[in-house]
């Protein structure tokens, strides 16, 4: 089982930058596509970015994609999420899972097979 370890959240005030990580503690990591959610208080956890295993394929929500870079360093065992202007809408868990389809670009919570303890991102105005 795959276990993931987010890292990098913090509280930072408006138009400010934050890159968040996500380290895996095994190398079947590397073979998986993972994505990032984020989930406000009191509202569902949605998707917000994802790579496909080998960093070819990254694909965004429409809400953000002008503003969230995802990466991943398959030797470091490591998924980055580089967030630009944050706003206090921003402002969530943010929480990275994978799963074994690779190649596909999934962005369903459902579709996720592990997920990590998540890092707390608070923006403000």
């Amino acid at each position: 089982q795959v276990q993931l370890v987010e890292s990098g959240g913090g509280l930072v005030q408006a138009g400010d930058s934050l890159r968040l990580s996500c380290a895996a503690s095994e190398r079947t990591f590397r073979n998986s596509a993972i994505g990032w959610f984020r989930q406000a208080p009191g509202r569902e956890r949605e998707f917000v970015a994802g790579v496909t295993w080998t960093g070819a394929n990254r694909f965004y929500a429409d809400s953000v994609k002008d503003r969230l870079t995802i990466s991943r360093d398959n030797a470091k065992n490591t998924v980055y999420l580089q967030m630009t202007n944050l706003k206090p809408e921003d402002t969530a868990v943010y929480y990275c899972a994978g799963h074994r389809f690779g190649m596909r670009t999934l962005s369903s919570v459902n579709d996720y097979e592990y997920w990590g303890q998540g890092t707390q991102v608070t923006v403000s105005s």
